[in-house]
């Protein structure tokens, strides 16, 4: 296929098989969020996020949400950013959690049960 990634060892060439992205209207986030099932990842739960859903690799972050939210791979968001991140992965943390964990098995009911964070006005 034109343009597929074919690095699929790479945290790089695993950022967009598989995994479901969420518009900002979906979690009150300024960027796009994407999740995932466990299947064959050989660490523990993560989200990524990206500036825009057209995926750029360089462009794209991973962040492990357990214990708690840390950066993992890609460009580093700004501290607020940072914030509203964790404050989206809180409140949503068991439903991640059940999708990642297969226990919610479709992307479209882990959809549903997702939470936004309230919008926060620009200063």
């Amino acid at each position: 296929m034109d343009g597929m990634d074919t690095h699929l060892g790479s945290a790089e060439g695993q950022a967009t098989f598989g995994m479901a992205n969420l518009r900002p209207d979906k979690t009150g986030l300024p960027f796009i969020v994407f999740i995932s099932q466990r299947d064959a990842a050989q660490h523990d739960i993560r989200v990524k996020v990206s500036p825009a859903p057209r995926v750029r690799h360089d462009q794209m972050s991973s962040y492990s949400i357990r214990p708690a939210l840390h950066h993992q791979t890609g460009p580093v968001l700004s501290t607020s950013d940072e914030r509203l991140l964790n404050e989206w992965v809180d409140k949503n943390f068991d439903v991640l959690l059940g999708y990642w964990n297969g226990d919610i098995e479709y992307t479209e009911d882990a959809m549903d049960l997702l939470q936004p964070i309230p919008k926060r006005s620009a200063h």
